[in-house]
């Protein structure tokens, strides 16, 4: 019994790390052009268009706990990619930014609540992290930030997974 519970452990192991497989790294994007990295990441969110470079935006929401910024240079061909939800990107956001500036820094949130009295919207990104956490941005109703910071997410709730 014991043997095949392992087996079955093993199993669902190396399909979860299968299924990871499609997010690729930053080095293996390097030099690729645009239908390789679509046909490697699926369609982007968005497309920026910049002076010098084209950025796709791919974030792997609701629950995916990374967004990659893949920038293609003049020639068409990746020069860099990077995962953006992290603290270094999460300490750039300030109250006062639009709502396009924290979208240009972090990408689509993995989710949007309301708030009540028409308060505004507060944006949600799960992340990598050893905590059960997640960013969340507060906008105004004119669309700026009003706060953020690091808050639990509802299933840490579920859980019992608590740290307070």
């Amino acid at each position: 019994m014991l043997h095949r519970l392992l087996f079955w452990n093993w199993l669902m192991l190396c399909l979860l790390l299968a299924a990871c497989s499609g997010y690729a790294s930053p080095d293996a994007l390097i030099g690729m052009n645009r239908d390789q990295v679509v046909a490697r990441m699926g369609q982007p969110d968005l497309e920026r268009q910049y002076s010098d470079a084209i950025r796709l935006e791919f974030p792997r929401g609701p629950y995916g706990r990374q967004t990659w910024f893949v920038y293609l240079d003049v020639s068409g061909r990746v020069s860099r990619a990077e995962q953006v939800l992290d603290d270094k990107n999460f300490s750039l956001i300030n109250p006062g930014m639009s709502q396009d500036d924290v979208r240009k820094l972090l990408g689509r949130p993995g989710e949007v609540q309301l708030l009540g009295r028409s308060r505004g919207e507060v944006w949600s990104y799960r992340y990598e992290n050893n905590s059960c956490l997640w960013f969340q941005v507060e906008l105004s109703l004119e669309q700026e930030v009003r706060s953020a910071g690091h808050g639990e997410p509802p299933e840490c709730w579920a859980h019992g997974d608590r740290s307070n």
